[in-house]
Order: C-alpha cells, then structure tokens, then sequence
C-alpha cells in the first residue's frame, strides 16, 4: 500500500516537472481583450470584446449624432450642400455598402465616423459598430454577448453621440458607454438585471438620449426614468414608478415648458413628464397608450402642444401643457380616427408649421397643426412602415422594398421630383441620417450611403 501511494506521489511530481511552464498565469494584453476575467460568462457590455481595424475616421466632419439628428426632429439643413433634386434611372450614386446584421438599427455620424448598434449573429453579441464616413471601413468595434432570436429582426436602436462618448442600447436593454474615438469601454450597465427592466416585445426600440453631459434612459422597472452621467455612468436621479409602468419602444422626447424642462416619454401606462433636474413625475396622462406596442416619440409642437400617434387603431392626439398653481396641466384639444393619421413605427417631422408623417395605410400625409389633412401622396405613392427625413427642405421617404422617393416639403402639396430603388432587401424601416450631403439608409441586412449632392 506505503509501495503503492510512493509511486503515485512520484508520477505527480514527473508530470509537474515537465508541464509547469504551460501552467502559468497568463497575463492580459493591453489592446482588443476581453474586459470581463477570463473564465467568465454571461451577458452585458461588462463581458465584451474590443477589436480595432484599419479603417480610418473621415476628415469630413458632419454630424447627425443620435435619433433624428441633432435635435432629433428629423431635419437636415446645411446650406453649404445643394442637394439634387433630380436623379439618374439607377438613383443617387452608391458611395458605400456593407452588411449588417438583422434588423432596423440606424447610423448616427459624428468626427468622421458612423456608429451603429449591430447585432452578430454567429457570435450572438451586440456590436457597437464605428465605421470610416469615407468607405463604410470598420474602426473599431466593441461587442459583448447577447443571446437574441429573430424575432422580426434584431438590432433596433440608434447610438448617440457627445464629445468622446458614444452610447447604444442593445435590443435586451444593456447599454454600453465607449470612447468614440477608440472604442475603449468606459461603462456599462444591464437595465433588465439591474433596475427590473422588461424587455418589450419585439426587443428594445428606445434610442438613448444625451442631454447635456447625462444620459437621459426610460427603464420602467423599479424606477420609470433616470438620468446618468455620462463620464462614468454613475446616477444623477430616479424617477419613482408606484404604478408599476414599463417600458415601450418609444423613445424620450425634451420640452421646455416656459422655462420649466422636463423628459417626456410613453410608457405601457401612459404619457409621462418627469422633470429635467431632479427626476421628479411633473405630470402623467394615461388616456393615451398602446397596449401592444407604442414606437412613436412623442412630438413636440411649440406653445405647450404635443402630438402622440401610433398604430393599432391607436390614430393621434393633440394635448397642449399648462403651467397653473396645481402643476401642470393637461388637456386633450383633438384626436384623430387611424384612417386620417396614425403612425406604425416613425416619429412625424414639424416643418413649415405642419406635420408630415406616414400613416397606416402607407401614404405620406401632411396635416396642419389642427389636425386637418392638406395632403397625402395617394394610392400610387404608397410606403408601407418605412423611413422618412427632410433636408434642405426637401423630403426624403423609403418604402418597404427599398424604393426612394424625393419630393418638396410643402404644405401646399404633394410633389414628387424622383424616384428609385436604392436597396435590393426588404424591410427597409431604420430611421435615416444625413451628413455633407449624404444620406445613410438600410434595409434588413444591408446599409449603404448614397451621394444625394446636385452633381
């Protein structure tokens, strides 16, 4: 037995003796690893990856650097650029084109760059995408794990962009704070595990937003909203949620109320005011929502009003907010039936002093801010759940199938200038951003940027 167990001892030591150097510790690197320890698992942007490529940032420097452009109202104006208003058979011409992953994920442009929230596939992680202006080359990406099943696409939100942050929300409400130049993690959190979070249905929609130096996030779980700082993720305030109200796709919108600021946001329950410095519900009105799914904004009109749409047979509101001794007040002016306005998926453009939008039936209608329609594209011009933006007072509206449509954004009527198919897919519903003159667009797996300068 004492044979036995001498034998046994002596066999380990030989098998040590000449495998320990392969035993070591390694030690990290300092560049493209993981930013989680090694051997652990789990989702979120704390178990992520950088990886850095050749492409190279533009030294054009435009930006539209977040949902709906700088001030997320959908317009673009440069009058440095003249845009054509007429273009050759086969469209604008193709400056770049990649593949994306599933889903309906926009691009936000700033310092020569154009970000986006992907989704990998074969990795099953979200990748927060920083690509060259000039060619579509990648930077740099950070991705981390994400187990997502399609599930009507995949990705679905817009990053924003300030300074040397950039922010994405990924479609299982992570969201993930890199430097923009480099794509170093800074921070990260995990709303769902976190804060009590619920992922909506068909996955997140909510496009974050930076205002000022903190990130402004709708969570709908033990707290409705809270606001973050930027620098290093740490929480400014929260918004108290007694009533339980959760999460939509909709995205949150600012007003500024006669000196007083609040988020406004639509919830599961409900249209929600929270003021802008310390969190605190200034008003709610629960006589609008959706109970299937609510992915318009909320609009801002000017002079107190807000107009709310959306689909479901939902149509569209007009409030307008008053400031009394009570609080704020909330009173409904009109609502509209479906067939007259509504919106399946995009915020509606306040232009000109009306609002342009396209509604369930698939036509671009123009309304004055009375609710009353001026005009609609007509059964010939029809656009399904698709996109649309104006720049240098020209509107720009993509259908289903890829198809673009440039028309005047007059009130006075609709007038078509050209069209063309510009994306060979389907389901080409992401939102669209502008930069020097040209525009970034994608269907469900392929995003490209089109050259839409008068030549």
């Amino acid at each position: 037995m004492l044979i036995g167990l001498f034998g046994l001892a002596l066999l380990y030591l030989v098998i040590l003796a000449h495998t320990g150097p392969d035993l070591q510790l390694r030690q990290p690197v300092a560049a493209d690893q993981p930013s989680s320890k090694p051997g652990q698992q789990g989702e979120g942007p704390t178990y992520g990856q950088l990886t850095r490529s050749t492409g190279r940032p533009s030294q054009v420097k435009a930006s539209w650097p977040q949902f709906r452009g700088p001030d997320r109202d959908g317009i673009y104006s440069d009058p440095s650029v003249r845009l054509a208003t007429t273009w050759p058979e086969g469209g604008p011409k193709v400056l770049w084109s990649i593949d994306v992953g599933e889903g309906y994920a926009g691009a936000a442009v700033s310092n020569g760059c154009v970000y986006i929230l992907d989704y990998d596939q074969a990795k099953k992680a979200d990748a927060l995408r920083c690509l060259s202006l000039d060619d579509g080359q990648e930077v740099w990406r950070y991705s981390y794990p994400s187990k997502v099943k399609r599930n009507h696409g995949m990705s679905r939100t817009i990053p924003a962009v300030k300074d040397r942050f950039v922010v994405g929300l990924g479609p299982k409400c992570h969201v993930v704070c890199c430097d923009a130049a480099d794509g170093t993690f800074l921070w990260g959190m995990d709303l769902v595990k976190d804060f009590g979070a619920t992922v909506p249905q068909w996955y997140a929609g909510q496009c974050p937003l930076i205002h000022r130096d903190r990130l402004i996030l709708g969570v709908g779980g033990k707290d409705l909203m809270m606001a973050v700082a930027l620098h290093d993720g740490s929480i400014i305030w929260r918004t108290p949620n007694p009533q339980g109200w959760a999460m939509t796709h909709s995205s949150i919108a600012f007003m500024d109320l006669g000196g007083l600021q609040m988020y406004i946001w639509c919830t599961s329950g409900g249209i929600v005011g929270v003021d802008a410095n310390d969190g605190q519900v200034l008003w709610s009105y629960p006589d609008w929502r959706i109970t299937i799914a609510n992915v318009p904004s909320p609009l801002v009109i000017g002079d107190g009003r807000l107009f709310v749409c959306g689909d479901y047979n939902s149509g569209a509101m007009m409030l307008r907010l008053t400031r009394g001794q009570g609080g704020v007040l909330v009173e409904p002016l009109y609502r509209l039936r479906p067939e007259v306005f509504g919106s399946p998926q995009h915020t509606p453009i306040l232009y000109d002093g009306h609002i342009f939008g396209v509604r369930p039936d698939g036509q671009l209608v123009c309304l004055d801010l009375d609710g009353k329609v001026a005009w609609t594209s007509g059964p010939s011009y029809r656009f399904g759940r698709g996109p649309y933006a104006i720049g240098n007072g020209l509107i720009y509206v993509l259908d289903d199938e890829g198809t673009l449509t440039l028309a005047q954004a007059s009130p006075d009527a609709f007038s078509p200038l050209s069209r063309a198919r510009v994306l060979g897919g389907h389901e080409s519903w992401a939102p669209m951003a502008f930069a020097a003159g040209r525009l970034i667009i994608r269907d469900l797996t392929r995003m490209v940027c089109l050259d839409i300068r008068q030549q």
